[in-house]
């Protein structure tokens, strides 16, 4: 199990820091190729349109191939969209970059299951531990990404090209390591019995209440960080400034991994998604008041934050929610509402910023941060007044 889990966590490092890369260069290109603007960060969008477009094929598919041959076909199709991203800055064209983010998202779409395969190789008991350490990969992503986005942004005649030939290295490196990967076979994962009625799965409060919880840490995080590159380069930080407060946001994000888990063990997954919910809105309130680099520093290490106490503990409770011949429909049912989600914010995150600015933006994002919050606290009156009669 700690091998397996191991080299999960290294798989989860690669995918991260390609997508640290992601965040930091795409709006950057997109303004530079762009009809307009408001187009410029539409292939960050197209990527989570991409992830989207996964999520559904992504489960039923590991659910008949297994965990293994998912992932590597998954990691695949990323390879073949960073291709296709280096063809498109060489060639300056847009839509064909629109493209290659779009496939580079299918990949992701594939590696997000990533912490799913964490908790079926490891006992229940350990459940929560399991999926803070493959999501504690995102650490060693944290200093690569950015890293790697300084390094190879002028590596060449054509600006980022670099880039994206850094990433297509990271997702063979993937191959490799799944190549090394010891995964329970499909049979031993996914039950064949008849299922549950999709409808019953998803009014279930504790789904609704991890797809709530994961869904608005997600979106708000993904809107805030996406737009961060445009709002620190129209306030005039350099492009090293943007990348290290990426670098620093993704730290914010993955470091608590190691120790969710236990949280949540110990609080139970609810209490600790209402402190990621305060600390989302703390993120917000600080960018009300220091558009400095030390502003944008302290927001997005709080949106880190709040994205890992709603997103890690809405994962464990998801895993309660279905039995065996459940399961791939409901993770396909909650990536694909999850990642549709994201990939909407993505898309609204740029002419948001440009035609409101940073702190209106995040003022916006404020009531949206406490959603999950309004959720748990109608489903527990709901439940004591079923207790009542």
């Amino acid at each position: 199990m700690r091998l397996t889990v191991t080299l999960l966590s290294l798989c989860q490092a690669l995918l991260v820091t390609g997508n640290v890369l992601l965040i930091a260069v795409s709006p950057l290109i997109g303004a530079s190729l762009a009809p307009s603007a408001s187009w410029s960060t539409a292939p960050v969008a197209t990527q989570w349109l991409g992830l989207m477009c996964a999520t559904i094929p992504a489960s039923l598919i590991m659910a008949k191939l297994g965990r293994k041959r998912g992932f590597m076909l998954g990691n695949i199709v990323g390879l073949v969209g960073a291709l296709v991203a280096v063809q498109a800055l060489m060639s300056e064209r847009f839509g064909l970059f629109l493209l290659a983010t779009w496939l580079i998202g299918i990949g992701i779409g594939f590696g997000q299951l990533y912490r799913f395969a964490a908790v079926e190789a490891a006992p229940a008991p350990m459940r929560d531990r399991a999926i803070g350490l493959v999501m504690g990969g995102g650490v060693l992503a944290a200093f690569a990404g950015p890293w790697l986005a300084r390094v190879s942004r002028e590596l060449g005649d054509v600006p980022f090209l670099g880039s994206f030939v850094g990433l297509a290295a990271l997702y063979a490196l993937a191959l490799i390591v799944l190549m090394m990967t010891r995964l329970p076979p499909a049979s031993r994962t996914h039950g064949e019995g008849v299922g549950l009625p999709l409808s019953k799965i998803l009014s279930q409060p504790a789904f609704i209440a991890a797809v709530t919880a994961a869904t608005v840490g997600y979106g708000v995080m993904n809107i805030a960080m996406t737009a961060t590159p445009l709002a620190m380069s129209g306030a005039g930080h350099h492009f090293n400034h943007v990348s290290m407060t990426i670098q620093w946001h993704v730290v914010a994000m993955f470091l608590p991994s190691f120790f969710t888990g236990h949280l949540t063990a110990r609080f139970g997954a609810k209490r600790i998604i209402v402190m990621g919910c305060l600390l989302l809105v703390a993120s917000a309130l600080v960018a009300q008041f220091d558009a400095g680099l030390a502003g944008f520093n302290v927001a997005l290490i709080l949106l880190g934050l709040g994205w890992n106490f709603t997103f890690l503990p809405a994962t464990g409770l998801l895993t309660e929610c279905y039995r065996p011949e459940d399961k791939a429909r409901t993770q396909a049912a909650n990536e694909f509402l999850l990642f549709g989600t994201v990939a909407m914010s993505a898309l609204l995150a740029g002419p948001l910023v440009s035609s409101l600015g940073w702190a209106t933006l995040n003022l916006l994002l404020i009531p949206v941060s406490l959603i999950p919050v309004a959720v748990l606290v109608w489903q527990r009156q709901r439940a004591l007044a079923q207790k009542t009669f």
